[in-house]
């Protein structure tokens, strides 16, 4: 047996996901044309790290958590602090990597909250659901010998009912249900909010990985925990918690159109319109830092010419780079 959501698709709910769905196609259809799309995602991931982390407790400020990311040196700064911002980044890669996975296993949830929580705990195993019962708050999530069957029954739903809802839900309603549960000892809050992420990416709503909704969670935590605390008030009904959800989709994707924008108006950005072929070019170079030429074409199934065809706009647009020798040289991001 599957866990079934209980929630209300109301009017608002209705127009909200309407009015997101017209933001995203807009996003998308200028980010087609524009070569800073990297530049874009390296600043959605730092965005991203830095507010789930925040939300936590963690001290550092976006921009240390930029040094971070950029690996520069941070003075005064705690080691463990640092360690969770260096584990969060993995984690958005690992889930960036798994994009296109089409089940996702008690294994993979495992795998991923071994990355964010690894050598940061302040009690239990990561990578293991918990064997003690803890409290969050108010909230006394179920005992531990209940975890597994209720992550069972998630991860079925997850895998096999989700795709009937539009991800806007889906992901609300992952996030609610994986962070009730509680199924670690500790770590819980960065995983069901990387998880909710991951939705967005499986169903293909933020191709390009440039959505941060994590900062509107961020920006009044209060209303961010009170938001979760009126499910339980309701008696399990998340119509409120999937509407404060989108809204926050909503205000992030405002928020891109308006970078976007900005970006756009930048002077001396060439437009350039990518193929298909050349998103999983640039999506290979961020995933393997540097790919020899013939990765590349072995990478996308097309012969050697075809793999020049792809790269030379990318190069003419900056968004790409050749080094090393004639002979031994590889592509990489600029």
């Amino acid at each position: 047996m599957s866990y079934q959501p209980h929630f209300i698709v109301t009017p608002a709910l209705v127009s909200r996901v309407e009015q997101i769905a017209a933001l995203r196609e807009r996003i998308l259809a200028a980010t087609v044309e524009v070569p800073w799309i990297p530049a874009l995602q390296k600043d959605t991931r730092t965005r991203n790290t830095h507010s789930s982390t925040a939300i936590e407790g963690n001290p550092l400020t976006l921009e240390q958590v930029r040094a971070v990311e950029e690996g520069r040196e941070i003075p005064a700064v705690a080691a463990r602090a640092k360690r969770e911002v260096e584990n969060y980044f993995a984690a958005l890669r690992f889930v960036e990597q798994n994009a296109a996975k089409k089940k996702v296993s008690h294994e993979d949830i495992f795998r991923l909250h071994k990355i964010i929580a690894g050598e940061v705990m302040d009690q239990g195993t990561a990578g293991r659901y918990r064997t003690m019962a803890v409290r969050v708050g108010r909230h006394v999530p179920p005992p531990p010998e209940e975890v597994s069957g209720l992550m069972f029954e998630l991860l079925a739903w997850w895998n096999q009912e989700s795709a009937r809802l539009s991800p806007v839900l889906s992901s609300a309603i992952l996030h609610y249900r994986f962070e009730a549960i509680h199924p670690f000892a500790d770590g819980n809050g960065r995983t069901g909010r990387a998880l909710a992420l991951w939705e967005l990416y499986r169903r293909g709503f933020d191709t390009h990985h440039i959505f941060s909704v994590d900062e509107f969670y961020w920006e009044n935590r209060p209303r961010y925990y009170e938001a979760l605390d009126a499910v339980r008030r309701e008696g399990g009904d998340m119509t409120g918690w999937i509407e404060y959800a989108a809204e926050g989709l909503h205000l992030t994707l405002e928020r891109v159109w308006t970078r976007v924008q900005k970006l756009s108006a930048q002077p001396g950005r060439k437009k350039l319109v990518l193929r298909p072929k050349q998103e999983q070019l640039l999506q290979l170079l961020r995933d393997h830092k540097r790919m020899t030429p013939s990765e590349i074409w072995n990478a996308l199934g097309v012969s050697k010419q075809g793999a020049l065809d792809l790269l030379r706009p990318l190069i003419k647009a900056g968004l790409v780079k050749r080094v090393g020798t004639k002979k031994e040289g590889c592509y990489i991001l600029t």
